[in-house]
């Protein structure tokens, strides 16, 4: 049985846990109906995400060129194997990886 000064370490450890930290595969889309409800076009910042709430606020690195953009969750996906997250064209921009189509980013959660 867990002892309970071992349970309010964890406990209290997962209150300072940094924010959500994920390194993956992204790619980007040009917008339209989103499960948020939200209609996108490619000129927003905005991003897919299978479980972050929408409404979140997070940062992307690309990580071959260290350029960063803020985009906000609203839509569901991505559903391409082996990403983790999918950007509006105008973050892809930003990220300088619309001549690859795809990039490695770090998401860190704001």
């Amino acid at each position: 049985m867990i002892s309970f000064k071992l349970f309010m370490a964890v406990a209290l450890s997962c209150v300072v846990c940094p924010a959500l930290a994920e390194t993956g595969r992204a790619a980007f889309y040009g917008g339209g109906r989103t499960a948020s409800g939200e209609r996108t076009g490619p000129n927003g910042l905005t991003a897919a995400h299978r479980t972050l709430p929408f409404g979140t606020m997070v940062r992307v690195t690309n990580r071959r060129n260290g350029k960063t953009v803020v985009v906000r969750i609203v839509d569901r996906g991505p559903y391409g194997r082996g990403r983790v997250i999918d950007l509006s064209r105008a973050a892809a921009v930003e990220l300088d990886m619309i001549g690859s189509g795809t990039a490695i980013v770090d998401i860190d959660r704001q």
